[in-house]
């Protein structure tokens, strides 16, 4: 009796719920789930305590297991003081920051599960990502977590950082990630090969016994060539669309990885039942071009992010102490073992050794935490403090790092409400695009299979349609625009936060202007004395307290005093209020400088009233008054003309005393713009009221020293700086202030650049809808609709950068 073949059971299939690899060696089971290692359960684990478990519903939602070559103890070396300094960007003795490499990171879960570090564990203040570097800075309270401890649990979760030799000696290696080029180069090989093998169908050759089997021979091995570009080349778009779906939502990756599965399956479907010869050329060549369009992509970016990164520079200079005289140096020309002075709320622009017997250090810039921290003679301070207190002498240890000064100023918190408006273009195209473009593909197949009963060009159309309709240039548009405007503005001495602050500079209709340091020229200005003759000594002590301050008239009075030696006598009780004054101890001795109110005058108010007035009080007694008649900016006139004229608003906010009002009248148009002696407070009010009653969007120009609460609460806040160590974190652009009778033409040049988006816009739509028209009726190929993707983004960037290159020569050339 012959023995009866049963049916073999199918082959079950387990899946890691971490990692979504198949479980080869062990199954483990926990919650009712699989996990192919003790690695990806305990992560599992570890999310789940903490509450993290949303993270397997996001987009990309692929965990990593930990390396297997971990093991306790292996970042120990870390905590040695030695290799913890090269590798900290900065501590304070409490907060630490660390900046690693973090290879194995590849996805938005990714970034959401690196982000959210803290809730792993509390000593992690704060993680943020930057993706295209594949880097995670990393705050943390390093008297609760050592630099070891935070290694490893990176690692355990499956974000092992790379820390090499280069790391410790201070040198960046170079890691770029060659697999989408092995991926461009084995498609292209396969490509070309099958189109070479598939000759005899093109031209209908091969009718004998011979010539079919040979045809046959050349389908099998364009089926080999077919493989590793549909499961290796393709890859990346089926993982992303998977990770999309796993989401519950459509990504723009979703209908190219059907395409390409239709493609394959089709083309399987023929040549096995010997139908036909299949489309695995086009399958090849989908695959080969779309990757070319993804490199060129992320090649531009990548530039874009570059030249954001480390070729722009802050308008700033720090005061160099050489043989006791000061000088001026800009920050980028630092060198190790300058002298440098640091005033109060001044920015510390590299990392220093403090001279100085002591100083009250604020991080708040740096690490959140408001309270300054005190430090004494020989600590290392490191670069992103502000010094709280009277000025402070330190030596330079290593040159400023500008790239370092750029993260500090975008990765600041105050203006983050700003820029979330702007955050929805992608997204409503990313979650709509894909639905809309199956949907159209779907009706597409359907009509011609049923109405028209072709299958073959049912096939070809819904195909191409899905190939054709990539939204990737709509979405890169605003990217590279955008991008090459960071640069324009930059070449011009103009440098916006990021490309959010662009698109609301465009949206700007109500300027107003802070007067002292703003619409004045900070060093120039003829400055009397009135009142009773100040001995050398008390001239000393004016001398020495308003070195200790960064403030427009302060500096001024320091140059008047030019002649008189200061003393090696430290300040002591100094303190600095905005809009007010400050005081000091000289001894016993209270030394306060300036306003009327703040010293307790009630005189001098009748004498030089068009000058500002900086009032001398020693122990009580009022010594008088520096009247300080500034000069103005010899292009304001013509700035505020220009921006009346095109229909802008100007206002003037100055917590000065009226001085100059006449004169200023005509220039901004009515005396109802022009308030004086305002507050930080008032001034912040004044820009809430615009915004709220008038309706406007404002941009508030200051120096961000008694300004910063309306910097922040303008939509654009615009610190002028010219030779001041001190930029805002609460402003969104920098201009020197011998730029600022451009503000117009930044203005313009920033409506052009929203213009050109969308212009760019229009263009993607085109092709997206000429290539639709092609695709839908059945005439077009799978090869030359992904050919149309690439060329459509080659276009756009071209597009942008000539047009807004076009832009800048006409607006601020003028």
């Amino acid at each position: 009796m012959d023995a009866i073949q049963l049916p073999a059971e199918p082959v079950q299939q387990h899946l890691c719920y971490h990692c979504g690899e198949e479980c080869r060696d062990e199954i483990i089971h926990l919650d009712a789930h699989e996990f192919c290692c003790d690695g990806c359960s305990l992560v599992y684990d570890l999310l789940k305590e903490n509450d993290l478990c949303s993270y397997y519903n996001i987009d990309g939602a692929q965990g990593i297991s930990p390396d297997k070559s971990y093991f306790k103890g292996k970042y120990d070396y870390l905590d040695l003081p030695d290799v913890a300094e090269k590798l900290l960007e900065f501590t304070d003795g409490k907060l630490s920051r660390v900046n690693w490499l973090v290879p194995k990171m590849h996805c938005s879960s990714c970034i959401w599960l690196l982000e959210q570090m803290h809730r792993l564990n509390p000593a992690i203040r704060s993680s943020v990502v930057n993706f295209p570097e594949k880097k995670v800075r990393i705050t943390y309270d390093a008297q609760k977590i050592s630099l070891s401890e935070l290694a490893s649990l990176l690692t355990q979760v499956g974000y092992e950082p790379y820390i090499s030799l280069n790391d410790l000696e201070n040198k960046q290696l170079s890691k770029w990630n060659r697999n989408r080029l092995y991926k461009i180069g084995i498609s292209g090989f396969a490509f070309g090969n099958i189109m070479m093998l598939s000759f005899p169908e093109y031209f209908h050759l091969g009718e004998t016994t011979s010539d079919r089997e040979l045809g046959t021979l050349f389908s099998l091995l364009n089926i080999a060539l077919a493989l590793p570009v549909f499961f290796y080349c393709a890859s990346d778009f089926f993982k992303s669309a998977w990770a999309a779906l796993r989401g519950r939502y459509l990504n723009i990756d979703a209908p190219i990885a059907l395409a390409l599965l239709s493609v394959m399956l089709t083309s399987l479907y023929q040549i096995i039942s010997q139908t036909g010869p299949g489309y695995l050329d086009s399958l090849a060549g989908a695959v080969f071009f779309m990757l070319i369009g993804r490199y060129f992509q992320d090649k531009t970016y990548a530039g874009i992010s570059f030249d954001r990164d480390y070729k722009s520079y802050f308008p700033v200079a720090v005061t160099v102490l050489n043989n006791g005289t000061e000088a001026r140096k800009p920050v980028t020309e630092l060198e190790k073992q300058d002298r440098i002075l640091v005033r109060n709320e001044e920015l510390i622009p590299a990392d220093a050794v403090l001279l100085s017997a002591r100083a009250m250090i604020d991080y708040s810039f740096v690490s959140g935490e408001a309270v300054p921290v005190e430090r004494k003679k020989g600590d290392t301070i490191y670069a992103g403090g502000k010094q709280t207190g009277p000025a402070i002498e330190l030596e330079v240890l290593r040159p400023v790092s500008q790239s370092y000064l750029t993260q500090l100023w975008n990765n600041d918190t105050f203006t983050r409400e700003k820029e979330d408006q702007n955050q929805t273009l992608a997204a409503k195209i990313n979650r709509y695009f894909s639905v809309i473009v199956m949907g159209i593909a779907l009706v597409t197949f359907l009509i011609w299979l049923i109405k028209f009963h072709d299958p073959e060009t049912a096939f070809r159309a819904f195909t191409t349609t899905l190939l054709v309709a990539c939204p990737c240039a709509l979405l890169l548009s605003s990217t590279f625009t955008n991008g090459n405007l960071l640069s324009l503005f930059g070449k011009n001495r103009f440098y916006p936060k990021n490309a959010h602050a662009i698109e609301r500079l465009s949206h700007v209709d109500a300027v107003v202007f802070d007067k002292t340091g703003t619409i004045t020229q900070s060093n120039e200005a003829e400055i009397q004395f009135i009142g009773r003759d100040l001995t050398e000594n008390e001239l000393v002590m004016v001398k020495m307290l308003a070195m200790q301050s960064s403030h427009p008239l302060s500096r001024m009075l320091v140059k008047k005093l030019a002649g008189i030696v200061a003393s090696k006598r430290v300040l002591t009780d100094f303190s600095e209020t905005g809009g007010a004054g400050m005081r000091a101890l000289w001894g016993k001795r209270e030394v306060k400088l300036g306003s009327a109110t703040w010293v307790g005058a009630s005189v001098y108010e009748e004498l030089h009233s068009n000058a500002s007035h900086v009032y001398v009080s020693i122990e009580d007694e009022i010594c008088g008054y520096f009247a300080i008649k500034s000069k103005y900016r010899p292009e304001l006139p013509e700035t505020l003309s220009a921006l009346q004229k095109a229909g802008f608003e100007t206002y003037l906010l100055s917590g000065d005393k009226p001085t100059d009002q006449h004169m200023l009248t005509p220039l901004f148009g009515k005396e109802s713009n022009l308030l004086f002696r305002q507050t930080p407070e008032e001034k912040l009010r004044f820009i809430e009221n615009l915004q709220n009653s008038r309706k406007k969007n404002v941009l508030m120009v200051g120096d961000g020293l008694n300004d910063a609460g309306a910097l922040r609460q303008s939509n654009v806040g615009l610190a002028v700086s010219d030779d001041i160590n001190n930029f805002s974190p609460s402003c969104d652009a920098i201009v020197e202030g011998s730029q600022l009778a451009l503000l117009p033409a930044y203005i313009r040049l920033a409506r052009s650049g929203q213009r050109i988006i969308r212009t760019s816009f229009a263009i993607s739509l085109i092709y997206n809808i000429a290539g639709l028209s092609f695709a839908v009726f059945g005439k077009l190929s799978p090869v030359i609709a992904a050919i149309l993707m690439p060329v459509s983004t080659i276009t756009i960037v071209a597009f942008t950068t000539v047009a807004s290159n076009v832009a800048a020569r006409k607006w601020i050339k003028n």
